[in-house]
């Protein structure tokens, strides 16, 4: 999954760490190693763990290996679980309102404001590289952005130019678009099942 998915994923405001656990799941995308996770405070421990239990239950679930499958057959190749993740912030954007249990009245541009607000007062805990990022994501306002096809054509687009031999993300979201039913099919059924695994790991 993506950032959109990630900081849903995190809790509820009044939820324990909540904070701790945003910026972990956040700084997870650059923490590398043990020795990495260990240089944090507990709290946002959990927070990075989360992020890897997230990415792995993802990654292993048969629902989304459908996804992906389809994706190299539509020429994406190692790059298909790339399109994946982006694709299904674009379906996760686009329906926020029904994806947001947690507060169904909050919308995404409200969500992405708090937890770009949140990020950015303690961006000097995050590795360097995504302080850099998160000063682009939230000037441009990447996570709203995702709710329109034009916003995952972009970030597949920047994803391509920045990432070395990935120029097939250009393709990305043509490829994601063209098949657009089957993808809110694989990702209608998947989410609930990440979510209630999420849940059952937050309790721990």
């Amino acid at each position: 999954m993506n950032f959109l998915a990630h900081l849903l994923l995190s809790g509820s405001p009044g939820s324990p760490d909540y904070a701790d656990i945003v910026v972990g799941n956040f700084a997870a995308e650059a923490v590398r190693g043990q020795a990495g996770v260990l240089a944090y405070p507990p709290a946002v421990q959990r927070g990075i763990r989360l992020h890897r239990f997230i990415d792995s239950f993802t990654d292993a679930h048969p629902l989304v290996r459908r996804t992906t499958a389809r994706l190299r057959e539509a020429g994406l190749g190692k790059w298909a679980g790339v399109v994946s993740d982006v694709g299904f912030d674009h379906l996760l954007a686009r329906d926020f309102a029904h994806y947001h249990l947690d507060d169904p009245t909050e919308p995404l541009s409200a969500f992405a404001q708090r937890h770009y607000t949140l990020l950015h007062a303690r961006r000097t805990e995050l590795p360097e590289r995504l302080q850099h990022l998160l000063h682009y994501m939230r000037r441009d306002d990447w996570l709203t952005g995702y709710a329109r096809p034009q916003g995952l054509e972009r970030a597949l687009l920047g994803l391509s130019r920045r990432v070395p031999s990935a120029e097939i993300l250009a393709t990305g979201a043509a490829a994601f678009l063209a098949e657009l039913p089957a993808y809110e099919a694989d990702f209608r059924e998947f989410w609930p099942e990440l979510r209630g695994a999420v849940g059952n790991v937050m309790l721990e």
